[in-house]
C-alpha cells in the first residue's frame, strides 16, 4: 500500500489548502417535532430550519401578537397598568387554559398581562381584547394589520388566545418574526413577564408552561402553546453571554417533548457556530452613491449591532462585499435598504443581509436634479 511522504503531504497543503482545510458545515439535529425553526437573534440569520413555511395552529403561541398589541396600548397611553377591567360573560367563559378570573369582577391589566402570559389564560386574553379593541374580533383585526406589517406573510388569526379555528393559522418563520419584533421593540416588558416562572390569582398557584426556565438559566422565555392539532409547541430564547439564539419547535407529542427538542436546538447552536459581530449599531460599511439629493452619499449600514454566526473556528475565513442598489434615487429615508452585504466563507457564498440607510438624504433642488437627470444619461 503506498503512503504518501511528508514532503508530498506539504506539497498538497501549499497547492490545495482549501482541500486540506476545509470542514464540513454543521449538522443539525434531527427533531420529534412537525416544523422547527432556529434564528440567530441578532441578525436574524437562520441556523436550522424543517417545515419554517408550513401552515401550523398557532394555539396558545398566538398571545404573542395578543402581547405585542397589549404592550403597544400601554405606550400609546390606550390602557395602564394600574387600570381595571370588568371581566365580561364572554372572557370568563373562554374555554382552555385559563386565569379563573371571575365574570363582572375588576381585574388590573398588569395582572391581566401575567395571567395571559405566564398562565396562558385564554380568558385573560379575552378580557385585554376586550379592554383594547372593545371586542375580541375587532382585536382580531388589529393583530391581521399588524401581522402584515411586520411582513408575516402566512398568517391569519382569528381570535385573541389560540383557540382553534380553520382561519387561524400562522408558520415558524412567521413566527420568529413576531418574537424577535415582540423582544426587540419591547425589551423592558419583555424581561419583567416573559422569564415569570409561575404566578398566583384567585387563590390558585400555576406554573409558567415554558419548563426551560427551570432547567436552563439562560431561557428568559418565550411561549408555549397546545392543542389536539397542534401538538406541543415551544417558542424558547436563549442568552449567554452577548448572544441571543430563538428557537421555534412545533408539534410534539408531549410538553417534556418539546422541551427536550427546544433545548436539543438551542444547544446546537450555540455549540456548532460562533457569534461574529461584523459592524457595531450605526457604523457606516459604506458610502453608497444618491442621485437627485441633497447630499451625493448615504451612509449605508446596521441599526443595530450586526453579528453573523459562523461555523465553530471558521470566523477568520470569511469576506464581505457590498453591493448597492443602484442608481439609487433621493429622498432616502432612514431604514430604507439600499444594498446588500454578501458574505462568503472559503470563497463561497454563505449568506446575504439587507443594508439600510442610516442617515436620510432629502431630494436637490430643481438644478441639482437636473444635473443628475443629464449625468444618469451618461452613466
Amino acid at each position: 500500500m503506498f503512503t504518501p511522504r511528508p514532503f508530498f503531504l506539504i506539497l498538497l497543503f501549499l497547492l490545495f489548502p482549501p482541500f486540506l482545510r476545509a470542514q464540513p458545515m454543521p449538522t443539525p439535529p434531527a427533531l420529534a417535532a412537525k416544523a422547527w425553526l432556529l434564528v440567530e437573534s441578532a441578525s436574524g440569520q437562520e441556523l436550522a430550519a424543517q417545515g419554517a413555511e408550513e401552515r401550523i395552529e398557532p394555539a396558545s403561541l398566538t398571545k404573542l401578537m395578543s402581547a405585542y398589541l397589549i404592550f403597544d396600548a400601554i405606550k400609546q397611553g390606550t390602557i395602564k397598568l394600574a387600570q381595571k377591567v370588568l371581566v365580561s360573560e364572554k372572557a370568563w367563559r373562554t374555554p382552555g387554559s385559563r386565569m379563573f378570573i371571575k365574570v363582572n369582577t375588576q381585574v388590573s391589566v398588569e395582572d391581566l398581562i401575567k395571567g395571559m402570559i405566564v398562565q396562558s389564560g385564554n380568558d385573560a386574553s379575552v378580557a385585554l381584547a376586550e379592554a383594547v379593541a372593545g371586542s375580541e374580533d375587532d382585536f382580531a383585526q388589529m393583530m391581521n394589520r399588524e401581522a402584515q406589517r411586520l411582513g408575516m406573510k402566512n398568517t391569519n388569526f382569528r381570535n385573541a388566545s389560540g383557540m382553534p379555528d380553520p382561519e387561524h393559522y400562522t408558520t415558524a418563520r412567521d413566527l420568529a418574526v413576531l418574537t424577535d419584533a415582540l423582544i426587540r421593540e419591547f425589551p423592558n416588558e419583555y424581561a419583567k413577564y416573559y422569564s415569570i416562572k409561575e404566578f398566583r390569582y384567585n387563590n390558585i398557584t400555576q406554573p409558567n408552561r415554558n419548563r426551560l426556565l427551570q432547567l436552563d438559566p439562560t431561557v428568559d422565555g418565550v411561549k408555549s402553546g397546545h392543542t389536539e392539532a397542534a401538538g406541543y409547541c415551544l417558542i424558547a430564547s436563549s442568552k449567554r453571554g452577548d448572544r441571543r439564539l430563538l428557537s421555534i419547535v412545533t408539534g410534539t407529542a408531549s410538553d417534556a417533548a418539546r422541551t427536550r427538542e427546544s433545548l436539543k436546538l438551542l444547544n446546537y447552536g450555540f455549540q456548532s457556530y460562533d457569534a461574529v459581530r461584523l459592524y457595531t449599531k450605526d457604523q457606516p460599511v459604506s458610502n453608497l452613491k444618491v442621485w437627485k439629493g441633497a447630499a451625493s452619499t448615504v451612509k449605508a449600514g446596521f441599526r443595530n449591532d450586526f453579528v453573523v454566526a459562523v461555523p465553530k473556528g471558521l470566523a477568520s475565513r470569511i469576506k464581505t462585499e457590498l453591493s448597492s442598489q443602484q442608481p439609487l434615487m433621493a429622498p432616502v429615508a432612514v431604514g430604507q435598504p439600499v444594498g446588500t452585504l454578501w458574505i462568503s466563507l472559503d470563497g463561497k457564498p454563505y449568506a446575504n443581509f439587507p443594508v439600510e440607510a442610516i442617515e436620510a438624504v432629502p431630494v436637490a433642488g430643481v438644478f441639482g436634479r437636473m444635473i443628475d437627470t443629464i449625468r444618469l444619461w451618461f452613466n
